[in-house]
This record gives structure tokens, sequence and C-alpha cells, in this order.
């Protein structure tokens, strides 16, 4: 059995798939209606819409099965991901990467196997629309499209539910999205032992922008900010809107020093911007520093709270400086 090998953007898309806020969540009929359909219109005893996680593949939907996941090292999806196209595997007995998978030498006995990965609007392959069969076939081109379809359908009920977790305007997460990523991420910290930094940003003068050159400039500043914010950090740390010109960025696995050293990054890229544009204002911002504490910071809005009063002082400071 070959173990499926995680893609080169694992972390960029593991944070997509949890800022959708869908992984253990309860069975919804816009999702189990596909795989009814994916059932009935190929004639297999097993339909599945599977999100693949770090470690194991989770099932939106399902029919057919009793299980609601797997672990990753032994799925069928976790390879489909790897693939642009339809992964089809039309007997795995016969296929050197599944002869003497756990999932086919046993229940539920899988010979056939095609996968369709669903994408992200951003490009991230989350899992796929699989069927399965306890005998060996395979799709003709018909078959083929149909199940593009389908798959279609269900990158579309996705994003449905990204648009809940995610800021129109900049396409980060919104707080919700945030919240739900960030609070994933500090899980993580408090098990591994790792650091992790919370930063909180607020943009100064943000409503002379509005007024002076109006709300069109306003949000154009707003968009550039979150496109530097996105720039300046890795993909591995969880950028958020909260609302209006407040943003927030969780660094994990960051020591105090790294965090200060992208804040530098960030002031050296926003000051270099403003030299250049000739919007006719600055954009200018303050920010809070907060190292995550595991005994003092019980939940993500904890350390919100922390860095958005660190940020305030900032501000303060700024003001004072200015006079």
């Amino acid at each position: 059995m070959l173990t499926p090998e995680k893609l080169e953007n694992e972390d960029f898309r593991l944070n997509t798939l949890r800022s959708l806020n869908i992984l253990d969540t309860p069975p919804e009929e816009r999702f189990d209606r596909l795989t009814r359909m994916a059932k009935r219109i190929f004639n297999v005893p097993i339909a599945v819409v599977s999100l693949v996680d770090a470690n194991r593949q989770w099932f939106k939907s399902c029919v057919g099965l009793s299980v609601r996941e797997t672990s990753r090292d032994v799925s069928f999806c976790g390879h489909a991901i790897l693939e642009d196209g339809i992964l089809m595997v039309s007997d795995a007995l016969a296929d050197k990467r599944f002869y003497d998978n756990p999932l086919v030498i046993n229940d539920p006995y899988i010979r056939f196997y095609a996968g369709c990965p669903l994408k992200a609007p951003n490009g991230s392959k989350l899992g796929t629309l699989c069927l399965i069969d306890v005998k060996p076939r395979g799709l003709d081109d018909e078959e083929r499209g149909l199940l593009l379809d389908l798959a279609l359908m269900a990158e579309q009920e996705i994003f449905t539910a990204q648009l809940a977790t995610m800021d129109d305007l900049t396409l980060l997460s919104n707080r919700r999205g945030f919240e739900a990523l960030a609070q994933h991420a500090l899980n993580f910290c408090k098990r591994t032992g790792k650091p992790a930094s919370m930063l909180f940003f607020d943009l100064n003068d943000f409503k002379n922008i509005n007024d002076t050159f109006g709300h069109s400039a306003g949000d154009q500043a707003l968009v550039v900010f979150a496109d530097v914010l996105r720039n300046t950090f890795r993909d591995s740390d969880v950028i958020g809107r909260l609302g209006g010109d407040e943003f927030v960025a969780l660094l994990t696995d960051t020591t105090s020093a790294g965090s200060m050293d992208l804040l530098g990054r960030l002031k050296q890229t926003i000051d270099s911007l403003n030299r250049k544009a000739r919007n006719g204002y600055d954009i200018r911002y303050s920010a809070g520093l907060i190292e995550y504490d595991v005994e003092k910071h019980s939940s993500i809005d904890n350390l919100i709270a922390d860095a958005d009063k660190a940020m305030y002082a900032d501000k303060k400071d700024k003001k004072t400086i200015l006079g």
C-alpha cells in the first residue's frame, strides 16, 4: 500500500479547509441530496463527499457507509486530491497503490473508486466527490462528465458555506471564520507546546479617508492593507478582518522576536506603498502584539481582547508623539 503524499501547499490548503468551518458539522440535506443522486445515477453502493483533513478524511455526506471518517493514510481521496482531474481505479486489487489497503481487503471491500477533486475558489483542493463499488468497473466519457458536473455542484454548496466565514471585500476570513480557524490553531499549539502570538491592527484616520476621498477609496485602502498582510505573513498564519478597519493575525510556532521581525517587514512594505501611491492619503495603522499564554488565554476571544488592548496602547502612544 502506498500512503498518499502531501501537497506542496498543504498548510495553505488546510487553512482554507478549516476556514470554511465545515469539518465535524452535522449532515445537511444539500450535500446528502448530491450523494443520493450520485449513488442512483452511477448505480454504485457508496457515494461520498469527503474532505481531506491533516490526518484523516472526514465525510460531510455519505451513503452506503456507517463511518464518518477514516485515516488519511489509507484513503483513496488522499490520492485523488493530488490529481487535476478524476482519479479512477478500475480494480483496486490490480493497483499497486491499493491492492493491500485495509479498505480493499477488509470492509467495505473497495474494488472500484472514482473521485473528482473539490476545489475552493482559491484553487485549494479540499476533498472529493467519490464513487465506490465492490466490483471492478469503469466510467465512460459521458459518465466522467456527469461526475464532473456533480462535483461542481458540491463545490458550489461548499462555497455557499464559505460565504458565511469570508469577508466579501478583502477575501480574508471574517470574524466567524477567523475565530473558528484560530481556535483550531491554538488547540494545536496547546497540545504541542508551540508558541503563538496575536497581532491586532487598526487603521489610523480611516474615517478621514472615507470622508475626504469617498468610500470607494476607503474600500481600496482596506483591500491594499489586507493584501499586504496576506503577502507578509506565512501560509500557516491565520489572518482575518474582524470588521470595519480592524484586522487580526494569529502567528503559530513563532517567537516574539519572529513576530517583531514580521511587523518590521510589514512597516517597510506599507511605507514603500505610501511613497509610491498618489492617492492623496497614506495608509497608517496601530498594532498590538500579545504572546499566547496557555494559562491566561483559555479561548481565542481572550487572546483577541488582550491584543485589542495592546493595539489601543500603541494608538495612544502614536497620538502622544504626534501631539
